[in-house]
């Protein structure tokens, strides 16, 4: 999921051609045809690139299919690799766990030792998206009551060596790693890694905006607003910054006249405001910690840590039906660095991808002028071909195990990202799938039952088109319902 902006122009020049395999009449297909040769002279897609891929689910027979297969930007259908791989790997009841654990030993009511948070990649801590996760803080703190403790003599010391130090992929842009869809993946992340920015405007445009609060608390954060008041009634606010740094500006605009206008912002260290938070739940408690906050590994050699607690996640299929239906980036980034530790005892970006290529691959699929490099589809760097997309759509429907829970990870059309279709076109949820979106970048991956019982899997890929947004979705959109018809 990114936010669009459309100010910009990019044409490239193609040849678009297509190859048809008549599993159906010729007067079935006709009106399809004549929706995709449409395309060829549109204005606003006569430049773009274009990828298309059907197939029926049951028989494997390619009814549509463009030619040549362009490898293109898939923006957040990238998504849709991710999680199948990932459930294929860890299976749907797979659950994350953090840890809770102290050092040392409790003399009367003092803790001659240190806590210790050990990170084991949950994406999910105090999200949104799961508001039962919300009282994690509020439990460890009565863990460590029932020890009648009320004095820590060490330090807080958080463990997040699970995955790599570097959150943010190396591809992503830098409009986008400051905002709350460029948030990274760490190996402790908490309430989604982000934090809003509340800011008031004047009734009148091209006037400062004054920063209202910040919420959560981000521990030495500096924060630069060079927002202005405007007459456009839209977020046109963006936040910069590099990751790791504590310095952030806010620039662009928000409406004229809003007393609480809220900008929401990529946490650039949530190990770190995991502690502050962590340490004002105990301070409430009347237990002091004399200590500093540390982010380093544990050390488990020299010391033996005893649990206090084990923090379970909502479980694997709950959270992929997140990713693809709101079209999270932090819990995709989160399952790519995840495989890469199973396999190679390191969380990384670049190994997560090198591991969902190679599972393809080893699955039979021909992935030449397949590109990863991430999870989530954040970077314009990914490419692929409809194909390849269909191919793995069809291999999750047929093949897996987990069949039914990647399906219902897919949102209907009145739902999740595929609210802007019209329920009334697609009934009895006959379509779920998966939309990606950026800047010129429309593309849509998942499965369409016809009015004939008929079950298909598809991709639908335009890259590089000088139209707006809905106009792209409206194209697709009525393709689609043709589709419905067979």
């Amino acid at each position: 999921m990114r936010r669009l902006y459309l100010s910009h122009k990019i044409i490239v020049t193609g040849i678009f051609i297509l190859a048809v395999s008549y599993g159906f009449a010729q007067t079935a297909s006709t009106p399809i045809q004549q929706k995709i040769d449409d395309w060829q002279t549109a204005p606003g897609l006569l430049n773009s690139s274009t990828g298309l891929a059907i197939t029926d689910t049951k028989t494997g027979e390619e009814l549509f299919k463009s030619v040549p297969q362009l490898s293109l930007v898939p923006a957040s259908i990238m998504k849709v690799v991710t999680t199948a791989t990932a459930l294929e790997v860890f299976g749907p009841d797979f659950r994350f766990i953090t840890t809770l654990s102290y050092s040392g030993f409790v003399r009367n009511d003092t803790l001659i030792g240190d806590l210790q948070v050990i990170g084991g990649g949950d994406p999910t801590l105090g999200s949104k998206y799961f508001p039962e996760t919300g009282k994690f803080l509020d439990d460890w703190t009565a863990a460590v009551k029932d020890l009648n403790i009320k004095a820590i003599k060490g330090n807080i010391i958080l463990d997040a060596t699970i995955y790599e130090s570097q959150m943010i992929p190396n591809t992503w842009i830098w409009e986008d790693i400051g905002n709350y869809f460029g948030a990274g993946a760490s190996g402790i992340s908490v309430f989604d890694n982000l934090y809003e920015i509340h800011l008031s405007s004047e009734p009148v445009a091209e006037r400062p905006t004054k920063i209202v609060k910040i919420v959560p608390e981000i521990p030495d954060l500096e924060l630069i607003n060079e927002v202005q008041s405007s007459y456009v009634n839209s977020d046109q606010a963006y936040v910069f910054g590099s990751p790791d740094e504590n310095k952030r500006i806010v620039r662009g605009t928000i409406p004229r006249n809003k007393s609480d206008f809220v900008v929401k912002a990529s946490m650039p260290n949530p190990s770190a405001l995991l502690a502050s938070e962590f340490r004002k739940k105990l301070a409430a408690s009347n237990i002091t910690v004399l200590g500093s906050s540390k982010f380093e590994k544990v050390n488990t050699k020299d010391h033996q840590s005893l649990l206090l607690s084990a923090l379970q996640s909502p479980s694997l299929r709950e959270i992929i039906k997140v990713t693809n239906h709101e079209s999270v980036n932090l819990f995709a980034e989160h399952l790519l660095k995840h495989m890469a530790f199973q396999q190679y005892g390191l969380g990384t970006t670049k190994d997560g991808c090198k591991f969902v290529i190679q599972f393809w691959k080893n699955k039979g699929l021909d992935l030449n002028g397949f590109f990863m490099s991430d999870g989530s589809g954040l970077s314009r760097f990914n490419a692929l071909t409809a194909s390849q997309m269909v191919e793995i759509l069809n291999y999750m429907k047929t093949k897996s195990a987990y069949a039914s829970d990647f399906y219902q990870s897919f949102a209907p059309v009145g739902s999740g990202t595929m609210t802007v279709f019209k329920s009334y076109n697609f009934p009895n949820q006959s379509l779920r799938a998966k939309s990606g979106s950026m800047t010129r970048v429309r593309c849509y991956a998942g499965y369409l039952t016809t009015k004939s019982g008929r079950e298909l899997s598809f991709s639908v890929m335009l890259n590089n088109f000088s139209c707006s947004q809905i106009e792209a979705i409206n194209e697709v959109e009525a393709l689609l319902i043709e589709l419905r018809k067979l």
